[in-house]
C-alpha cells in the first residue's frame, strides 16, 4: 500500500463519488479510479460498491476506512517528526565501550559531545570489546567504542581511531625485571597473568608466541585491566598491557624484536542508518585532540 492510493480511496468515501474525489485531490477520475483499483488488488477486497452512479462502501472498506485514515495520520508525523531532525541534534545515542577505554580515551571525546549536543542523552554501557561488537552486530547498539579484531571481520564497518602500544610488563622485583636481553622464550618460564581467551588483546599476545613456535603459560586471566596491573604490580606474574597504564611499581620488558600494539576504534552496523547523534558522535571522535 501507498499514501497516494489511500488518500484516493478516502476522499471516494468522502464525496461518495469518483469524480468529486478526483476534484479534490487535482486528478483525472480515471487517475483516480486507477490508484482505489491498486488498493483492492493489494488487499485483494472490493473496497466499494458501484451501482449506476452511486459509489458506496462496501464492509471491507467501511473496515479499512478509520484504519487508513490513522495511517496517513501517522505518516504525517512521522514526517514532521523526521523532518525536526534537520535541526537540532536530540534523541538517545546507545553505545558500548570497555572500561579501558571509557577510562583512559573518551573522557575529552564525551565532553565534546555533551558541550555540543546537550539535548543527546548517552546511554553507556561498559563492558568488553568484545561483548559490545556483538551487541552492535545484533543491533542492541548502535555504536561501539571498543579495541577492533587483530583480524578484519566484514560485518561491521570499523574505524580506527587510536593506536594503542602494549607492552610487556611485570613488577619491579621479578626476575624478568633483572634480565637483559629479553626474548619470547624467557617469558614462557614465568605465569602469566592475562586477558580471556576470547578478548582481541589475548588473541594478539597469543598469536605472537605462536608464530615463535612457543606455548604462554598462564596461571591467571581477568578481563579487566586495572586488575591486571595490580597483581602485575605485587609480583604476581607478568602481563600484557596498554603501554599508557604502567606505574611505578612495574617495568617494560624490552623484548628484543618485539613491538606489540592494538587498535582502538568504532564499529557499526552497515545495515543500521546511523541516528544523526551517532554521526555527530564518529564526527567528534576523528576530529584531532578528542
Amino acid at each position: 500500500m501507498n499514501t497516494a492510493d489511500l488518500a484516493a480511496f478516502i476522499e471516494v468515501a468522502r464525496f461518495e463519488s469518483f469524480s468529486l474525489a478526483a476534484e479534490k485531490l487535482h486528478l483525472t477520475q480515471p487517475a483516480v479510479s486507477k490508484r482505489v483499483q491498486n488498493l483492492e488488488q493489494t488487499l485483494a477486497v472490493n473496497l466499494f460498491d458501484r451501482v449506476g452512479r452511486r459509489v458506496q462502501l462496501t464492509e471491507s472498506g467501511r473496515a479499512l476506512l478509520p484504519r487508513s485514515r490513522q495511517w496517513l495520520l501517522d505518516f504525517e508525523d512521522i514526517k514532521n517528526s523526521v523532518a525536526t531532525l534537520e535541526g537540532e541534534v536530540t534523541g538517545v545515542l546507545n553505545i558500548g565501550t570497555s572500561h579501558h577505554i571509557g577510562l583512559h580515551r573518551l573522557p575529552a571525546t564525551l565532553r565534546a559531545f555533551s558541550q555540543t549536543y546537550p539535548k543527546v542523552r548517552l546511554d553507556i554501557q561498559f563492558i568488553d570489546s568484545e561483548a559490545a561488537f556483538d551487541a552492535v552486530l545484533n543491533g542492541d547498539l548502535e555504536l561501539g567504542i571498543v579495541t577492533l579484531p587483530p583480524i578484519a571481520d566484514n560485518r561491521l564497518i570499523a574505524q580506527k581511531i587510536w593506536d594503542d602500544p602494549l607492552a610487556f610488563v611485570a613488577g619491579k622485583d621479578h626476575p624478568l625485571a633483572q634480565k637483559t636481553p629479553l626474548h619470547l622464550d624467557d617469558l614462557t618460564a614465568h605465569p602469566a597473568i592475562l586477558p580471556s581467551l576470547n578478548t582481541f588483546t589475548r588473541q594478539i599476545a597469543a598469536e605472537l608466541f605462536k608464530q615463535a613456535g612457543l606455548e604462554l603459560n598462564v596461571s591467571m586471566t581477568t578481563n579487566y585491566l586495572e586488575t591486571i596491573r595490580m597483581m602485575v604490580s605485587i609480583g604476581l606474574g607478568w602481563s600484557v598491557l596498554p603501554a599508557n597504564m604502567t606505574n611505578d611499581e612495574m617495568v617494560i620488558l624490552p623484548i628484543t624484536g618485539v613491538n606489540m600494539q592494538r587498535q582502538l576504534g568504532v564499529v557499526y552496523h552497515p545495515r543500521r542508518t546511523l541516528s544523526r547523534a551517532a554521526s555527530a558522535m564518529l564526527a567528534i571522535l576523528h576530529k584531532p585532540n578528542c
